[in-house]
């Protein structure tokens, strides 16, 4: 990339007064024993100002310099946690860790680790990876983002190289090895694929052709019902969402544009988000959280213009059901000519026994799978297999992507981005700008599944799948069928831009991982395909909680970053807005102030009533009534069917405000509130005991409490603790809020940011980043963003380090 003289000089004054910066114990050479000072010359380097929290301000000459310090920034906090990934994509799980253990789930939803690497390393045989590499721009990746990728595998080698490894996770692990640019970019198409062939590895790896004639006809038809009920499970996104809102200036005090972005992601493994400012004097300045691994920012903003991601309701994959030729299971017939399934052998190495070798089958669609989750399977038969599309394996063009929302001067810029890169595979984008505009939509690389190809298309099961949960199902003996083409597209079989759910300047733009239809709820989005999601369709608990908020705050008018921070640590729950009151009563009502539990004993709830009556309706840490509401509320969701639970129907005119009034008479009602009684009481654990006494994440000797609630609860904070009555109660948390950001403008040069990473910089327990942002989430606290020069040269711990490689 050639740089203009305007920005050398731009970048001189910085690189100067970075160094005047340097503390004395960097100015006396105790941090060029890890960080040379002068790097040699012709290699990659950067400087990186460390500001409070351990977040790394990385500013470099070039993309490949940024990449470098980025990539070494990221390996001094996560250096484990990322080694186990590039294990994951290299295929060699098995080799180091055993054929039957477990992958932590944040690269695929392999089972164990030899199906995970059963599909990776055919990934690396196909050379999968390198070829879209090698793809031009707009379809592959640019220079730029090449050259972040280089750079970033470059700068975690030289931190390998300099550093001794002191997390008990991986130190002295000898899986822990140097990368190459297509190990990063693996981690990119791994994340590309997570909805598609990431979620049907098992199926993709398990699949045989039917060895014997008995075998061959031992299966039929997948049940229709209950395939159903499975594929809405399985694009069911409770186990990681996200709430993002945009305000536009119509809505706020100052006519600026407002952004809160509270993605909900795991809180330990490989997709963590981690937080940064990345920048090339005159070309890029961007700020925010990326996912472990990225060498871009994912979560962000920039001087004039903040983005976030939420999960959308896209289905990302479809099927194609195989004709198959009589004779020979593994070839197929497309309008009557046969076609051979071309087979993928791979070789797994697999600690404590031989290497592993299997075969899997692939197709003019793409691999053949035998199902898509334990509940639904899709046998291979003599007559029928069943062949899996996803068009995100084609797509690694996600790191554009970020770098075009990063050098955005506006919402308008991110629209653009979006139609021009058409990188972002299961995620829709939230955004707001110094203008006063925002935006919400729905781009997505989706395969081209139009509603009339579905209703011409689809085979007895798509017509079962596809208007419940958005999977098609097409018959691919017929060459018809096929998807079409968009002339907007950047690749064949994707829609195109024109076809994506948008909705600019609105005074909200708000998403909870529902469709794309209320964005806005007095400016509903119809017309779409089903296959970007429903449109009249119940909300779930926690995006009814969200459009009421922020349609409230918008009706209010006169927001600032101030109102956006209340609202992330409101804490309401939803549910208990709707029933508490009703169950209070209920209980009060109950004769002799006892409930028969799922056991058959009589349990006294009676001091429940009381508790749940003067409940805050709250998940705060300090709030009394707060557990024993949310246990009751696990148990009634499993022992009252919804079409039992509520008195007045949800309606598709009133969305947000129904269904509601508990039927407290039900089946099950008085059941579920003795069981949370005794489970309470049997664990030791007082029925008004605070929130924060019994939710906790334990890190060393310390119990941090944790405030928010569970996805059903519909709490805007969401965190989905793990229960141990042994331990006390609630002692971690899987997933939940993560990186969150709350930005506007004031008029000035720099943006009005608020920030913070729950889970803390690091996951190293030696590191001093290991729980400090922890703790202030618990306490409802931020952290002042350092964007502008000014503000990260007067931080009082500023640590400023040059970092480069050995030659």
């Amino acid at each position: 990339m050639r740089i203009r003289p305007r920005r050398f000089a731009v970048l001189a004054v910085a690189l100067l007064t970075a160094s005047a910066a340097l503390p004395a114990a960097a100015a006396n050479g105790q941090e060029r024993q890890h960080s040379p000072s002068h790097p040699s010359a012709g290699g990659l380097s950067a400087v990186i100002r460390y500001t409070e929290y351990g977040i790394p301000h990385i500013l470099a000459k070039n993309y490949a310099d940024l990449g470098f310090g980025t990539g070494w920034a990221q390996a001094a906090d996560q250096v484990c946690t990322l080694a186990d990934g590039f294990v994951t994509v290299r295929g060699e799980r098995s080799r180091f860790f055993g054929p039957d253990a477990q992958p932590d789930g944040s690269l695929s939803s392999a089972a164990e680790n030899l199906s995970s690497d059963l599909y990776f390393r055919g990934v690396r045989a196909t050379g999968t990876v390198e070829k879209l590499l090698a793809e031009p721009t707009p379809r592959g990746p640019s220079r730029d983002s090449k050259d972040l990728m280089r750079g970033w595998a470059a700068g975690y080698n030289a931190w390998l190289a300099q550093h001794r490894i002191n997390d008990p996770a991986c130190r002295g692990a000898s899986w822990v090895r140097p990368v190459t640019a297509v190990d990063v970019a693996a981690r990119t198409f791994a994340l590309a694929v997570f909805g598609g062939q990431g979620r049907a590895v098992d199926g993709i790896t398990a699949a045989r052709p039917p060895a014997t004639p008995a075998a061959r006809t031992a299966f039929g038809t997948p049940d229709a019902q209950s395939a159903a009920r499975a594929a809405r499970k399985l694009f069911d996104t409770a186990d990681m969402g996200s709430n993002a809102v945009a305000f536009s200036g119509a809505s706020t005090a100052n006519g600026r544009g407002l952004l809160l972005g509270n993605p909900h992601y795991p809180w330990q493994g490989g997709r963590r988000f981690w937080q940064s400012q990345q920048t090339i004097p005159g070309e890029l300045n961007v700020a925010g959280g990326a996912l472990l691994g990225s060498p871009t920012v994912s979560i962000g903003h920039n001087a004039r213009v903040a983005w976030s991601h939420t999960v959308a309701t896209g289905v990302t994959l479809n099927l194609h059901q195989l004709t198959l030729d009589p004779a020979d299971p593994t070839t197929y017939l497309v309008d009557g000519k046969p076609e051979r399934m071309t087979r993928r052998t791979v070789t797994v190495e697999a600690r404590g026994g031989p290497p592993v070798t299997r075969t899997q089958w692939w197709t003019r669609y793409g691999p053949v799978v035998t199902s898509l989750g334990a509940g639904l399977p899709l046998p291979w038969t003599s007559t029928t297999a069943y062949a899996l599309n996803d068009p995100n394996a084609e797509n690694l063009r996600a790191p554009d992507t970020a770098l075009g929302f990063g050098r955005a001067r506006g919402t308008a810029d991110v629209l653009t981005t979006l139609r021009r890169t058409q990188g972002l595979p299961w995620i829709n984008t939230v955004a707001a700008d110094s203008g006063g505009h925002s935006l919400f939509t729905q781009s997505q690389v989706l395969p081209r599944i139009t509603d009339e190809l579905a209703q011409r298309c689809s085979t007895a099961l798509g017509k079962a799948l596809y208007p419940s949960s958005g999977i098609a199902v097409l018959d691919g003996s017929r060459g018809d069928c096929a998807l079409g083409s968009d002339s907007d597209a950047v690749q064949p079989g994707i829609f195109g831009p024109a076809k994506m759910p948008v909705l600019k300047d609105a005074p909200y733009a708000e998403n909870s991982n529902d469709s794309a239809w209320l964005a806005n709820s007095d400016r509903p989005l119809t017309g779409y395909e089903r296959v970007f999601g429903s449109i009249g369709s119940p909300l779930s608990t926690r995006a009814r909680g969200a459009k009421a908020d922020v349609a409230a705050m918008a009706a209010k008018g006169k927001l600032t970053v101030r109102d956006l921070q209340a609202q992330q640590f409101a804490d309401r729950a939803t549910s208990g807005d709707l029933i508490a009151d009703d169950t209070a009563r209920a209980c009060a009502a109950l004769p002799g102030g006892t409930a028969t539990g799922s056991d058959g004993k009589a349990v006294d709830v009676g001091e429940a009533c009381g508790v749940l009556k003067a409940w805050d309706h709250s998940m705060k840490t300090g709030s009394r009534g707060a557990l024993l509401f949310d246990r009751f509320w696990r148990r009634l969701m499993v022992a009252v069917a919804p079409a039992q639970l509520w008195k007045v129907p949800f309606s598709a005119a009133d969305p947000v405000h129904t269904p509601n009034t508990l039927n407290s008479e039900a089946p099950g009602v008085a059941t579920a509130l003795a069981d949370a009684v005794s489970e309470l009481r049997a664990a030791g654990i007082a029925l008004d005991a605070t929130l924060g006494a019994h939710q906790v994440v334990v890190r060393g000797d310390q119990r941090i409490p944790v405030p928010g609630g569970t996805e059903s609860l519909g709490v805007w904070n969401k965190v989905e603790p793990v229960w141990d009555a042994a331990a006390g109660g609630y002692t971690e948390v899987t997933t939940g809020s993560s990186y969150i950001q709350a930005v506007g403008w004031d008029g000035g040069r720099c943006p009005v940011a608020r920030t913070l990473l729950t889970y803390s910089q690091s996951s190293n327990p030696n590191s001093p980043h290991f729980s400090d942002q922890t703790r202030l989430f618990s306490e409802g606290k931020w952290v002042t963003s350092r964007f502008c020069e000014k503000d990260i040269l007067s931080s009082p711990g500023l640590r400023v380090i040059r970092v480069g490689e050995h030659r």
